[in-house]
């Protein structure tokens, strides 16, 4: 072989290495750098449940008490329970999720049963269910007024069982534990609804009487009445409680703001009543029918001499299931018919059953048929 005919041959092998060296190593391109597109999901398959969010709720002794998921077992317990379970029902999921709860009366009426169509199926407590037979309902979270957390509350939790404790006694309270509430149900908004509702009610009234004088003001005396053991009392409540707030803030001036500087219902005699001789006197009874005490006191002579009596002014309290003085979520109505009741001129358009059938449409969902079938009936007092 001559040197041409080698130098051809060698070209030839260098071109074919060269090519092959090109078909294994291919030029670079830019990729996009996003992941590629999932897959479309089977629209028949089961949807996947979302895990659990844990939340936590803040309550009246302002601890915080941390659930993994929304309670699906609540128990509502302890004393002046009737107060506390009305505002927990103000939220529709409240009735799906208590299995069990302890007396919701007062005297003889009962209203969680005109709200609740299953009632009937959960555990009634005792009023003297302990920690254990409390335990014994495998509930996932007990509720009860913050009175109750020494006696009953401690040993319930010290069996592990979250508590969660609520006071519901003063207007600034229901604007704070309304919220707890809605944290709890999960459901702010509705818990800001029914504050701004409050909110309204006391705005209403206060705008009304903003132009009064204190010599406007009436002097009003609130009197609870109570025979127990056979013993007839008469008794004032506590600057700080609902019933003194009623008064102040619906236009009247409280007789008795020296009389009783403590935690509760005090005793006063007629000798005491007639020294104040109050201008206008509400009647409170619980336990006994309320015009019937209210017309023995319009009848007693002893009575008859207070200008109260003398002029018509001795008012038996609202009163429909329950009476309306008392911190239970109808102290908003209670709040309005002591207000027309001292200034008829500011409120001449006032009509408690208009109110009424408002509130509980607004609050409970209530329709006109179940208030006049349930409510209208049990109202007494001078409710007009």
């Amino acid at each position: 072989m001559n040197s041409k005919r080698i130098l051809i041959v060698a070209l030839l092998i260098a071109m074919l290495a060269i090519s092959a060296c090109t078909q294994q190593t291919p030029v670079a391109t830019m990729e996009p750098t996003t992941a590629p597109a999932a897959e479309t999901a089977d629209p028949t398959a089961a949807p996947t449940e979302a895990p659990a969010v844990g939340f936590t709720v803040t309550d009246a002794l302002e601890r915080s008490v941390t659930f993994d998921k929304a309670p699906e077992r609540i128990i509502l317990v302890g004393k002046s329970l009737f107060m506390v379970a009305d505002a927990i029902y103000l939220f529709p999921e409240a009735g799906e999720s208590i299995v069990a709860l302890g007396a919701t009366n007062q005297g003889t009426g009962n209203f969680i049963p005109l709200i609740d169509a299953t009632y009937d199926t959960k555990t009634m407590l005792d009023s003297s269910a302990g920690a254990e037979q409390i335990a014994a309902e495998q509930p996932d979270l007990v509720i009860m007024k913050s009175m109750n957390a020494e006696k009953l509350g401690a040993p319930i939790e010290a069996l592990g069982i979250p508590v969660l404790y609520l006071d519901f006694e003063t207007a600034d309270q229901y604007q704070r534990d309304l919220v707890t509430l809605g944290q709890l149900f999960q459901n702010r908004a509705k818990a800001e609804e029914l504050a701004a509702w409050y909110q309204g009610q006391v705005t209403a009234i206060t705008n009304a009487l903003s132009g009064l004088t204190d010599e406007q003001k009436p002097r009003t005396l609130l009197l609870y009445y109570s025979d127990k053991d056979g013993t007839i009392a008469f008794n004032v409540p506590p600057i700080g409680w609902m019933q003194t707030y009623l008064i102040e803030t619906a236009g009247g001036t409280p007789v008795w703001e020296d009389a009783n500087p403590g935690s509760g219902w005090t005793t006063v005699n007629l000798e005491q009543i007639a020294a104040w001789n109050p201008e206008v006197v509400f009647l409170v009874s619980y336990f006994v029918p309320v015009n019937d005490v209210v017309a023995q006191m319009k009848a007693d002579p002893q009575w008859m001499l207070l200008d109260a009596v003398k002029n018509d002014k001795l008012y038996a309290f609202a009163t429909d299931v329950y009476s309306w003085d008392q911190p239970d979520t109808r102290w908003a109505l209670g709040l309005g018919w002591v207000a027309a009741k001292l200034h008829p001129d500011l409120f001449p358009d006032y009509d408690a059953t208009a109110k009424a059938k408002e509130f509980y449409k607004n609050l409970y969902g209530m329709d006109d048929a179940a208030f006049e079938s349930n409510i209208l009936p049990l109202f007494t007092g001078d409710i007009q």
